[in-house]
């Protein structure tokens, strides 16, 4: 028998909607690493932060990897028995991060977690879609509930780790992971979900290609700055077999009878413009470093603080949402609310430049970060939505990996590692600028030294601010570009209609003087014979 539910049919519908709402609340969150310990972590263990940056970046590559074949997997196995196993595991790789003091075993089970953990979310996805109906409502309210989750997990993760030690958050995940996999084998149907399908159909070694292809890229992209990128042979030899890796990834997906991978769909034309646009995203997302830098290093703000700040996101993530909800209810165009999103981090953007002074108060924050999640919320929905609408079930689940991977991974590590390293280069040039203005004659060696602090703050201010600078006179390009796209609209409509309008105007005026001069013959013949 097959059953496209979740649970038994004797239990009520709010508790099923509870148990799902439960299990996004543990699973969506869960990761080998949480930006809000990662300093209690590196700390803890003694380990570069590079390396937990990898671990971070792992989690995504897992979830795009498993994202083509969790449709097969959600077949071949029943629903009970894959969700307790898939919970049980979870937990242990969570239990095993609190106890291990090696860097490489958070990057490995950050990997496996994200592997493992779309698998129960593709789980989620399909009720709460038939729940809702509406495929862009159902963006509105999931892309809401899990960015603000993860913002209240980062700041909890900050907090227990101050108050007792980094290892117990990961304890209580792996706790809150058991005691769902006790209750799902109570609740769960033991059924099949459609036709049972064999696993000898998936391609693991395109799986491994996929894996290593992005792995050795994260590995460029957290150890970069800290190896000097083209002066370490590690960042080279990394570099070479992402390239290799990725080149033999699409050379075997064209041999496949069943690839793992589709290509098929990046030569449409929403795809290729959502592409952009989340590379858009990617370059206002990545100033998240550039922000923690002006947080942490210039305003000397602890980490319960800094991970604070990312709350204030929460009434613009949640304003994004509702709006978005109303926006495909209405089914109106997306044009203007793209726009008002990237309005909206362009709005960060400049209050940022202008803000980056020693005085800053914690009250300035509100603006920016509300702006920030709004812009954040309408564009992890509406991006998204557009660059998958309109595509086939089997062409869409075969591509999404790359996408995901793409949007939370490649084009946010870029620009981090871009924005790092330019950083690190305006902050000199800064220093050199400053030590124009210190003459030997009129600054002493001692006041030099007292305000050696001050002289490193500014400077870091200023290569920040320099970095803003240029991301603002990007932006302005990028919201020139969504006012001119069409969004699936006839291009040049106003051109043809105006054309056709002349075309019978034109018609009109040639009939007429036909007319004209057929009456003046008429006229000409009937005169003589009057």
């Amino acid at each position: 028998m097959y059953n496209k539910g979740l649970y038994h049919n004797w239990v009520p519908k709010p508790i099923q909607l509870l148990f799902i709402v439960l299990l996004l609340a543990v699973v969506m969150p869960l990761g080998g690493v949480y930006t809000g310990n990662i300093s209690f972590v590196v700390s803890g263990t003694g380990a570069m932060t590079e390396y937990f940056m990898w671990a971070n970046y792992a989690t995504t590559i897992g979830m795009g990897a498993c994202m083509p074949i969790v449709l097969r997997m959600k077949m071949r196995f029943k629903v009970r028995d894959k969700m307790t196993v898939l919970l049980v595991l979870l937990g242990l790789l969570s239990y095993l991060n609190s106890t291990t003091y090696d860097p490489m075993i958070f990057v490995f089970s950050s990997l496996i977690i994200g592997f493992l953990k779309m698998m129960v979310t593709i789980e989620l996805f399909l009720p709460l879609m038939a729940m809702i109906g509406n495929r862009g409502m159902f963006y509105g309210a999931f892309y809401t509930f899990v960015l603000v989750l993860n913002q209240v997990s980062a700041y909890y993760a900050a907090e227990i780790s101050i108050q007792y030690n980094w290892q117990h958050f990961y304890v209580i995940m792996s706790v809150l992971c058991f005691v769902l996999a006790l209750l799902h084998w109570v609740f769960m149907h033991n059924q099949y979900f459609a036709l049972k399908v064999p696993l000898h159909y998936i391609d693991w070694l395109s799986i491994l290609l996929f894996i290593s292809t992005f792995m050795f890229s994260a590995y460029v992209f957290s150890f970069g700055k800290q190896q000097d990128w083209l002066n370490s042979e590690n960042i080279i030899h990394a570099g070479i077999a992402a390239f290799i890796s990725f080149a033999l990834l699409v050379t075997r997906q064209m041999t496949l009878k069943r690839p793992y991978l589709s290509f098929r769909i990046f030569s449409k034309n929403n795809v290729q413009h959502g592409l952009f646009m989340l590379l858009c995203l990617g370059m206002f997302l990545g100033t998240t470093s550039l922000q923690n830098t002006f947080a942490v290093g210039v305003l000397g703000y602890d980490q319960l603080t800094n991970a604070r700040l990312n709350l204030l996101m929460i009434p613009g993530l949640v304003l994004a949402g509702g709006l978005a909800i109303f926006w495909f209810k209405k089914e109106i165009p997306l044009k203007m609310y793209i726009f008002s999103g990237f309005s909206a981090m362009m709005g960060y953007a400049i209050i940022m430049y202008f803000s980056m002074v020693l005085e800053f108060s914690y009250d300035l924050w509100y603006l920016p970060m509300f702006l920030k999640g709004f812009g954040m919320g309408s564009l992890f929905i509406s991006v998204w939505f557009y660059t998958l609408d309109k595509l086939e079930m089997d062409d869409m689940l075969a591509a999404i990996g790359l996408i995901l991977v793409w949007r939370t991974f490649l084009v946010v590590g870029l620009f981090s590692a871009v924005y790092s390293w330019f950083q690190y280069r305006f902050q000199v040039v800064a220093i050199g600028d400053l030590a124009v203005y210190m003459d030997g004659l009129t600054v002493s060696p001692q006041n030099v030294a007292s305000n050696l602090k001050s002289i490193q703050l500014n400077a870091i201010i200023i290569a920040t601010k320099k970095i803003f600078g240029y991301i603002i006179l990007a932006g302005i390009g990028v919201l020139i570009y969504i006012f001119t796209h069409h969004f699936g609209k006839e291009r040049f409509e106003y051109a043809r209609f105006v054309k056709i309008l002349s075309g019978k105007s034109a018609l009109a005026r040639k009939r007429l003087r036909e007319r004209k001069r057929l009456l003046e013959e008429i006229k000409d013949a009937a005169g003589p014979a009057a």
